[in-house]
């Protein structure tokens, strides 16, 4: 049997690398994928490189109420409820000193990357209720384990969902729905492509040496080595497991 029959995920951030990739494996494990998007283009190519009928798009908001409960009333409507949210969107910021960064563009980052998640629990945990459990997967970083010079609207986002993680963690683990996050080290995707430009403007490729040769495994991680993570904690080989911080960060922070 599939690892994901008969489950209902909703992805945020699905037209995203991390994002997409997981919704396709998602879909290849059984489960009916809702990606969600700001951008219709990508959403739209995301799909179909998923390459299967079990996966579609929303775009939506997820830094409002409204686009978090339109989320869980297209997953419902659509699929009949959610059992598996991935709150996977998140943004960058600037790579700036904090005496520089700018206080709207700080502002934004907190917005995507934690009011989002926070938003969408008030959305989604009632619907997981009414399946009687659910999996609620955050997208962190190692950057939420440690400092992170230069990325402070970033760093303290990711640090921050971890902290919002356990409160949820503990609070709803009578309604049998769990709460991890998963705390990537940097993927080979536009995210670090942007943070590369902004470390080292004159060349990507040194910004990228150097932090690969900090990485004990020696290379970024893939998609994939994420989306398999995500996988375990959204499925019921996971069922005693909420409240945790899981890295996958080829041993960075050993």
């Amino acid at each position: 049997m599939a690892r994901l029959d008969k489950k209902v995920a909703i992805i945020t951030g699905g037209a995203g690398g991390i994002g997409k990739v997981a919704g396709k494996m998602f879909a290849d494990e059984g489960a009916d994928v809702l990606l969600v998007d700001i951008d219709e283009a990508m959403l739209q190519q995301a799909c179909e490189e998923a390459g299967s009928n079990r996966v579609s798009y929303l775009v939506a908001d997820v830094t409002t109420l409204e686009g978090n409960q339109a989320m869980v009333d297209a997953a419902t409507e659509r699929y009949g409820g959610v059992d598996i949210f991935l709150a996977n969107a998140g943004i960058e910021g600037d790579v700036a000193s904090i005496l520089d960064y700018e206080e709207a563009r700080f502002d934004q980052v907190m917005s995507v990357n934690v009011k989002g998640p926070f938003l969408a629990m008030k959305a989604v945990v009632p619907a997981m209720q009414a399946r009687g459990g659910g999996s609620f997967v955050i997208t962190s970083s190692v950057a939420g384990l440690k400092g992170t010079p230069r990325l402070s609207a970033y760093g303290t986002s990711k640090h921050a969902v971890i902290g919002l993680m356990r409160s949820a963690a503990r609070e709803f683990a009578d309604y049998g729905i769990r709460v991890n996050t998963v705390n990537p080290s940097p993927v080979e995707t536009r995210m670090m492509r942007s943070i590369e430009s902004g470390i080292s403007p004159e060349s990507q490729e040194k910004a990228k040496a150097r932090m690969v040769d900090a990485i004990p495994l020696k290379r970024y991680a893939e998609a994939e080595d994420i989306a398999k993570l995500m996988l375990f904690l959204a499925s019921d080989d996971s069922e005693f497991i909420t409240g945790s911080v899981y890295s996958v960060d080829g041993g960075s922070n050993a």
